[in-house]
């Protein structure tokens, strides 16, 4: 598979999966929590509507680096993507962005005083692409235990994303 259908592929499932953990760092210690993100491949970052009271602000202030994971375990589809976070408050891409979902969080509008995008650039992503039928995973599994050799699950692959 060339590169560019790998980059294409982890796109399609961020995409598809859509809910991640977000990893940023809190000092020396990590700290992860779930996110909605909304990829836009063409802009080459994955958008995320955060609340300015929730300290993901000053976590990425003082560390920008941030890993977002990915896991649709009925699918056995999963990405692990590495990047760079930057906190905005631009007030006319927030009202652009805001959909019914972003509602949910922020009732009072794209105008909440503490509502922000946290953007985050991807450098280098993961995936893991397996099979769902329960029947093919048993078979490769109880192939390989009896061969000794390791199951073939699916594709994995490590792309380049910027």
């Amino acid at each position: 598979m060339a590169a560019s259908s790998d980059a294409d592929r982890v796109w399609e499932l961020v995409d598809e999966i859509s809910v991640c953990m977000l990893t940023s760092k809190n000092g020396d210690a990590l700290h992860a929590r779930p996110m909605h993100a909304m990829s836009d491949p063409e802009r080459g970052e994955i958008v995320f509507f955060t609340d300015v009271r929730a300290h993901k602000d000053e976590e990425i202030a003082a560390d920008p680096q941030v890993c977002l994971a990915f896991a649709k375990p009925g699918s056995n589809a999963y990405v692990s993507i590495s990047g760079e976070a930057e906190v905005s408050d631009d007030r006319a891409e927030i009202r652009s962005r805001f959909n019914s979902m972003t509602k949910t969080w922020f009732p009072d509008g794209p105008e909440d005083p503490n509502i922000r995008l946290l953007k985050v650039t991807p450098r280098s992503g993961e995936f893991w692409d397996g099979t769902s039928n329960p029947l093919v995973v048993a078979f490769e599994i109880a192939k390989a235990r009896s061969k000794h050799e390791r199951p073939d699950l699916g594709e994995n692959r490590k792309v380049a994303l910027g």
